[in-house]
């Protein structure tokens, strides 16, 4: 028995020092005023909008996207640099790049960067962010206002054709409930029946 213990337990033990990416934005007065996101090595993400919140939105990135976003922090070298640039602009939160592995931990915090780098993984935390957004919309809509769904769908719709979604799947389980349940409007039902199959399309082309 002594043999299987011990490599079950090397996986526990390297699995928990496998490197996370944390990302936050505090901006008094923005709706929400606080927003965080965190991007384990294997795609697995959650999404909150208070530092205490314990029941985080989860979602999981495609293969392909956690490189991306992994491969930027590696370029700015996991946060050990400042990225503020030295040029006066308007207040616009907070942000908060952080890097785990394991007992180590780097942190960088700006509000404006003209880094390229800096910029292209803040618009991908962004694109989480706006994802989870959007799927707590819909969700919310379809159990507590059906009149509304349409609207939600439409508003998905939109951000999917500007490619402002990320991790797609995590809509299925709403948009295929909304398709089989007939107490919802037909034209939602049609919408959300496109969308699930747009996204389950570009699945398939995968």
């Amino acid at each position: 028995m002594k043999w299987f213990l011990f490599p079950l337990l090397a996986v526990s033990l390297f699995g928990a020092d496998a490197p996370r990416l944390f990302f936050s934005r505090e901006f008094p007065g923005s709706v929400p005023p606080y927003i965080q996101v965190t991007i384990e090595s294997n795609g697995d993400g959650d999404y909150r909008e208070a530092v205490d919140d314990e029941l985080p939105l989860k979602f999981k990135l495609k293969e392909a996207d956690t490189k991306a976003v992994f491969d930027l922090a590696d370029k700015l070298d996991h946060f050990k640099n400042p990225l503020e640039a030295p040029v006066k602009v308007a207040f616009m939160g907070t942000k908060t790049f952080r890097y785990i592995e394991g007992d180590k931990k780097t942190e960088v915090k700006f509000n404006y960067s003209a880094d390229t780098n800096a910029q292209a993984l803040l618009d991908w935390f962004e694109k989480m962010a706006e994802s989870a957004a959007y799927r707590m919309n819909l969700d919310r809509a379809a159990k507590y206002d059906h009149l509304g769904v349409f609207k939600a769908l439409l508003q998905l719709e939109s951000a999917m054709d500007r490619g402002r979604l990320v991790a797609p799947d995590q809509y299925l389980p709403t948009l295929d409930r909304i398709i089989k349940n007939e107490t919802y409007m037909h034209t939602a039902r049609a919408r959300a029946s496109e969308i699930a199959e747009t996204i389950r399309g570009a699945k398939r082309q995968q």
